[in-house]
């Protein structure tokens, strides 16, 4: 049988084969397949690998930062929150603690630690055996060379990707390099990408203040951030901080000591963006963003590591967002009570059934709670357990507004509420959102720098600014302009004006009748008198003499319309619309001079290099750099163009004055400083305004429902705005001496009868210290005359209105010395011996 396979085997050796040579043959060609294979997938792997240059110019996307005026850090915008830090910044502990937890050969390898890997593999035969979770092998180098590749798949394809990447990023890159984009790399948890980011997202501290034990925490969250959660996995956080402080020790990083002192701490962690600064500037943050995507992109912006230098003052943002939440919850409570926000079971777990419901507003020390009883009055507990009892006035409200067609709104049993606790009593008030909403915006008037911005009631709702994109009728806060063009026309504020009813011819075929709010008249009235009580009748008479066109002009001038606006004769009475900026920056080129401001939120951007990529001021200042010696300050110029004559801004600053103290707007006379401002209401009652300032801030507040309709009757600028205006700017002005408004050079101050506009005579009874251009004031001769009334049947008097429809002159402003000795000389101007005849509110464009 052997003999026939031998003789089968020589038979096929004869015919060029043989069966051990065809063996070796196929041997050959399937390893000669597998390096092919191996080449072939080598090749396709290192395909796209970043090149060495590509690698030393590395740069991983940071965080951009938002930072107030006064240097508070108000926002953050990335993809990856991250802060880029040099290594030579990071304090040694905290490297050391990454290094003892995550690579403690990453000083020896190269790149690939091949002793670390072998031990893996040994060790994940055991643990694929009991179940346990497989260990890695990955160095730092290996998990930068992963973060670089943007890929995070577990397939060999990757994990050999990633091998060869490690190696070429050590021959390009010292230890130091790679470790400095590792801590400034990996992922930590809590938004934050990198050590310096973490350091502040969970101890709200700069790298440099980190303790060995809070570096150690840091150093245990790479592999899984949510397995060590600070508070859901307290003590499991704990021991995983522990195990990587002793591995610091036994690699000689750190004391026996200050191991033990260091596992001693407690794990204690904060959430730095929850704060009220952060929540209050929700609003002008987003108008921010707008801005610098519009200009530079949202790449720039998310990834680019922006320092964002903004105008707003957190004090005055978060005065803004307190005043103006408060003035409409007090309309609101006005008003009918809407019902509950939700229902449960009182029987059930009440705090259970709270936390799922709908959360209070921020910036509210309001709670959820439960009605459980009403038998009695209305007893509740709330979302962390305390029971207590509605106010019956409260608990009254809600009851009278849940009756016939409005039964759902009542409170019953497992009703769920807001609430707000009264002291430490066990007494509730009872709270509900409102539906009206309002603006607030605060402005510096001599730089155009905005210092607070309020978008609407509620803080997080950022699609919406109110203050910026809510376009609405300004109503009798328009006045103001239409009155510094009759002043430029030759009007002074002393000129009376008839205060009746009158007809004008639309241009439509129909017939315009302005009225005033209180229907009655008041036949002739000075031009100043006009402006603090708010007649329309007057109003619409002064545009009618002048021509609405010379209206339009001044509000496009000083960028209150757009240039396409239509001049019809009920824009007098702020019938057009605008925004709450564009309202509180015109009143800012009144306060400042009649100089032209545009509106500022970003001061000055810088890239992540630190060199400045924008700046808003771009005057040449040749000293500005110099050292001091004494020498007096750099003057710099001021090219702004001049919108209005400086003494016609001054005279409306001075009659706005009047409507604080006589006026429409005495709400806010209480604060006893020079302030000045203007109520506006539309018809109807939809919209309320006040835009009010002292010498050194303006501010604009507006109240209405998003979609117009009456906000009832009676709720007027006076009743509605300008509370809030006054709230907010007792708490802006806390701790600054009352200061007067700057009086330009060139203005006459004369003492006229309040009631005439004339000297006094032995028949005054109220007098009136008023602003005057030169050869405009009353003299003896115009005293002993009739007195002039414009838009009655007299003829135009020369002398009263001298240089009637010309355009306005630029004087210089007063020197210090000049405006002292005419505050000297008299009481500020708009200041009257004797309070004149009261006045009630307004509604711009009532037909």
């Amino acid at each position: 049988m052997s003999r026939d396979l031998w003789e089968e085997d020589r038979e096929y050796e004869r015919g060029g084969g043989g069966l051990i040579k065809k063996i070796a043959i196929g041997i050959a060609a399937a390893a000669g397949l597998a390096v092919l294979g191996i080449a072939g997938f080598l090749v396709v792997a290192l395909q796209g690998l970043p090149s060495l240059e590509e690698l030393k110019n590395y740069e991983p996307p940071t965080t951009s930062r938002v930072h107030a005026g006064d240097g508070a850090l108000v926002a953050e915008f990335a993809r990856e929150q991250r802060m880029f830090v040099p290594i030579e910044s990071m304090p040694e502990h905290v490297r050391q603690a990454f290094v003892a937890a995550e690579d403690q050969n990453f000083f020896e390898h190269s790149g690939v630690d091949f002793m670390g890997l072998a031990r893996a593999m040994i060790t994940n035969v055991g643990n694929a055996v009991t179940g346990k979770r497989l260990q890695g092998a990955s160095t730092i180098t290996q998990q930068v060379a992963k973060n670089m590749l943007l890929n995070s798949d577990r397939t060999v394809l990757r994990k050999v990707r990633e091998a060869f990447l490690a190696q070429r990023i050590e021959q390009a890159l010292d230890k130091e390099r790679i470790l400095e984009l590792y801590l400034n790399e990996i992922y930590l948890g809590q938004r934050a990408y990198g050590v310096a980011a973490a350091a502040l997202n969970y101890f709200n501290k700069p790298l440099g203040e980190l303790t060995i034990g809070e570096a150690a925490y840091l150093a245990a969250l790479p592999k899984a951030p949510n397995n060590y959660h600070p508070v859901r996995q307290h003590e499991r956080a704990i021991a995983r901080r522990n195990y990587v402080i002793g591995r610091m020790a036994e690699q000689g990083f750190i004391t026996a000591a200050q191991a033990q002192a260091a596992r001693a701490e407690d794990l204690t962690t904060t959430d730095r963006l929850s704060g009220d600064q952060y929540v209050a500037a929700s609003h002008f943050v987003e108008e921010v963003r707008r801005q610098v995507i519009q200009q530079y992109g949202e790449q720039a912006l998310y990834d680019g590591g922006l320092s964002i230098r903004s105008t707003v003052d957190t004090r005055l943002q978060l005065a803004a967002a307190r005043t103006l939440r408060a003035g409409l919850e007090r309309y609101d409570r006005r008003h009918a009570w809407r019902g509950p926000t939700g229902s449960g079971n009182a029987e059930g777990d009440i705090e259970a059934q709270l936390r799922q419901s709908a959360p209070p507003p921020a910036l509210t020390s309001w709670k959820r709670a439960m009605v459980t009883r009403t038998a009695g009055g209305v007893r509740i507990t709330t979302e962390d357990g305390a029971a207590g009892r509605l106010l019956d006035a409260d608990a009254q409200w809600a009851a009278s507004n849940a009756r016939g067609a409005n039964r759902e709104r009542a409170l019953t049993a497992g009703s769920i509420i807001y609430v707000q606790r009264i002291g430490n009593t066990e007494r509730y008030n009872l709270r509900q959102v409102p539906e009206i909403q309002g603006s607030l915006v605060a402005l510096d008037p001599h730089t155009g720098r905005v210092l607070a911005m309020i978008g609407g009631y509620n803080l997080s709702e950022q699609g919406y600014n109110r203050a910026t994109q809510a376009r609405r009728q300004p109503g009798s806060s328009f006045k103001p302009i239409v009155y510094a063009a009759a002043l430029d026309y030759g009007l002074t504020p002393s000129t009376l004006v008839d205060d009746g009813p009158l007809a004008i011819e639309a241009g439509d075929g129909t017939v315009w009748s302005p009225e005033n709010y209180s229907r009655e008249y008041y036949g002739p009235t000075t031009l100043r008198r006009g402006l603090e009580l708010s007649r329309n009748a007057m109003t619409a008479r002064v545009a009618y003499e002048m021509g609405i066109d010379r209206v339009v002009q001044y509000a496009q001038r000083m960028g209150v319309y757009d240039q396409n606006v239509q001049p019809v004769f009920a824009l007098a009475l702020g019938t057009g619309e605008s925004t709450l900026l564009r309202m509180a920056t015109a009143y800012g080129e009144f306060v400042n001079g009649g100089r032209k401001i545009t509106p500022i939120m970003i001061d000055r951007i810088q890239d992540r290099s630190g060199r400045t990529i924008f700046r808003v001021d771009q005057r040449e200042c040749g000293g500005c750099d110099a050292n001091w010696n004494n020498q007096a300050p750099p003057q710099l110029s001021d090219n702004r163009e001049q919108v209005l004559d400086p003494i016609t801004a001054y005279q409306i600053v001075s009659m706005s004055e009047g409507v604080v103290q006589r006026g429409t707007a005495t709400a806010i006379a209480s604060l006893g400083r020079p302030l000045g401002g203007k109520t506006g209401t539309t018809n109807d009652y939809r919209d309320a305004w006040f835009i009010g300032f002292s010498p050194d801030l303006v501010v604009g507040v507006w109240v209405g429902f998003d979609q117009p309709r009456s906000m009832g009757n009676g709720e007027t600028g006076g009743t509605l705005a300008a509370p809030i205006f006054r709230d907010f700017m007792e708490v802006a002005l806390e701790g600054e001496p009352p200061t007067p408004f700057r009086i330009p050079a060139g203005v006459r101050l004369v003492r006229v009868d309040a009631q005439t506009g004339l000297l006094p005579g032995p028949a005054t009874t109220t007098t009136i210290l008023e602003a005057f251009k030169p050869d405009t004031e009353p003299t003896r001769d115009t005293q002993d005359s009739s007195p002039f009334v414009f838009g009655g049947t007299d003829p135009i008097d020369p002398r009263v209105l001298t240089g009637l429809g010309q355009d306005f002159s630029m004087p210089s402003e007063a020197t210090g010395a000049q405006a002292a000795e005419q505050a000297e000389q008299a009481q500020q101007p708009g200041q009257t011996q004797a309070q004149t005849r009261p006045g009630g509110d307004d509604l711009g464009g009532l037909y």
